[in-house]
């Protein structure tokens, strides 16, 4: 194998894979990247790259639009956060996937299958079939299962289970975890639309909690609801219009 194209539009994500590739894989003559889908069809046109890893959520297009238009004789690793069942669709089709976050151990793997080209290639027959089931998956609205925050220059892979509460700030939301908090450009009613409802309850115009993490809720004079947090510091008040929530707690 020669050469590779990385496809991610999170800068500090895809150059930590583009390390770790660097590392185990000192055999590669070169390692093209790609910020978005439109950027990453192009550096495959131009290169005749031997794999792509393709990021599935990107600008401009997803990593499915471009994974239909790879050549055949190009290898797909997906890079993705999606749940077990995409995992089970890629297992099911012998399309190599790193889910995200992925071990360094798990990366050695999937860059020894490619260094094993004999391998038989998935058919497209094969590859349509699977990214019919994704294309579902992603138009079902599936709750969502990780948040990618910034914490200064650093960008971290959040699991929503880990998140104690979401804040709206002026121009970024805060997402508030036990041990830290971290930005990102979604607003409230954006996170409202892709979280688990159950799991998730809007308190305030400006606060989104995750109901897992509530100690106890005490009736304010107002009408209103203090909330101590479990693992947080944090005290956390809803407004009189969210009260109903707490009534049964």
């Amino acid at each position: 194998m020669k050469s590779i194209v990385v496809a991610d539009d999170e800068p500090e994500l895809r150059r930590n894979l583009v390390r770790g590739i660097m590392k185990h894989w000192a055999e590669l003559d070169e390692i093209i990247e790609a910020a978005d889908g439109v950027s990453a069809l192009k550096a495959i046109e131009t290169h005749r790259p031997d794999a792509v890893f393709l990021d599935i959520q990107m600008p401009g297009m997803t990593g499915i639009q471009v994974a239909e238009k790879l050549p055949e004789d190009c290898h797909l690793v997906f890079v993705t956060a999606y749940d077990q069942y995409a995992v089970k669709a890629f297992e099911q089709h012998a399309v190599d996937f790193l889910l995200k976050p992925y071990t360094e151990d798990r990366l050695l793997e999937t860059i020894s299958r490619l260094k094993h080209l004999g391998r038989p290639r998935v058919s497209q027959f094969e590859l349509q079939s699977l990214f019919e089931q994704l294309g579902k998956k992603e138009s079902t609205s599936a709750p969502l299962q990780w948040i990618r925050a910034a914490k200064g220059e650093d960008i971290s892979l959040i699991n929503v289970n880990d998140i104690v509460y979401f804040q709206a700030g002026d121009k970024y939301t805060t997402v508030k975890t036990a041990q830290s908090a971290y930005l990102i450009r979604l607003s409230l009613k954006e996170l409202e639309q892709q979280l688990d409802t159950q799991q998730f309850w809007r308190i305030h115009r400006g606060i989104i909690l995750n109901v897992h993490f509530v100690e106890n809720a005490r009736r304010t004079i107002d009408g209103s609801y203090k909330i101590q947090l479990r693992g947080c510091k944090d005290t956390l008040k809803s407004s009189r219009a969210y009260s109903h929530l707490f009534r049964q707690m």
